[in-house]
C-alpha cells in the first residue's frame, strides 16, 4: 500500500486520544505523553509504507507508542548513576529485624479502593518520584507495563539479582513514603 491509500490524517483523529491516556499511564508525565504521541505519529508517517494492513493501524500504533515509551526508559537508566544501597539499616536492626517504629502497618483496615482515589494517586506518584531514577524505571516496567524480569533486565542492563535488590528496595521505599504521606496525615 502507499501513503495514499492510508489516512493518516483520520488515524490521529481516531486514535490520538486513546494513545495519549496510555502514555499518560505508563511514564505519568503529560507533556512527555503528548511528546511521545506525537512521535509515534511521526514514526507512523515516516514507515506508514511499512503497514502491510496485517493488524488494524491502532494497534499497529500503539506497537510504535510502546517501543516509543520502552525507549524512554531506557535513556533515563543509561543516564543514571548509581543507587545508595545501605538504604536496608533504614528499616532494619544488625540482626535483620524490623525497626519498630518501621514495620510494616495493616493496610487493610482502611479502604480497600486506594486506586480509585484521585488524592491517594498523588501521594502516589509522588512516591514513585521520589525513587532513585533506576528504581523508579524498574517499578514501572515491572508493575505498570507489566514486563517480567527478565525482559526488565534486558531492557534495563542490569542483572537479575541486581534487578530483584531495586525491586525490594523500592518496595520498602514506596510503602515507607506511602505510609507517611497517605497513612499519618
Amino acid at each position: 500500500m502507499t501513503k495514499e491509500k492510508h489516512d493518516l490524517a483520520g488515524w490521529v483523529e481516531e486514535y490520538a486520544g486513546e494513545l495519549y491516556s496510555w502514555a499518560t499511564y505508563k511514564v505519568s508525565d503529560d507533556e512527555l505523553a503528548k511528546d511521545l504521541v506525537q512521535d509515534t505519529f511521526l514514526a507512523a508517517a515516516e514507515k506508514v509504507d511499512d503497514f502491510k494492513g496485517n493488524s488494524s493501524p491502532k494497534t499497529w500504533l500503539f506497537s510504535i507508542l510502546n517501543y516509543k515509551i520502552i525507549d524512554v526508559y531506557r535513556k533515563k537508566v543509561n543516564k543514571t548513576v548509581s543507587y545508595e544501597p545501605s538504604g536496608f539499616s533504614d528499616f532494619f536492626d544488625e540482626e535483620g529485624s524490623w525497626h519498630l517504629e518501621k514495620r510494616p502497618k495493616d493496610w487493610h483496615d482502611q479502604d480497600d479502593n486506594f486506586l480509585d482515589d484521585s488524592d491517594f494517586q498523588l501521594v502516589l506518584k509522588a512516591c514513585l518520584d521520589a525513587l532513585p531514577e533506576k528504581w523508579g524505571v524498574c517499578v514501572r516496567l515491572k508493575y505498570l507495563t507489566k514486563k517480567n524480569g527478565d525482559e526488565i533486565c534486558q531492557e534495563v542492563g542490569v542483572s537479575p539479582t541486581n534487578f530483584w535488590q531495586i525491586i525490594h528496595r523500592a518496595k520498602l521505599q514506596l510503602r515507607d513514603c506511602v505510609e507517611k504521606n497517605w497513612f499519618q496525615n
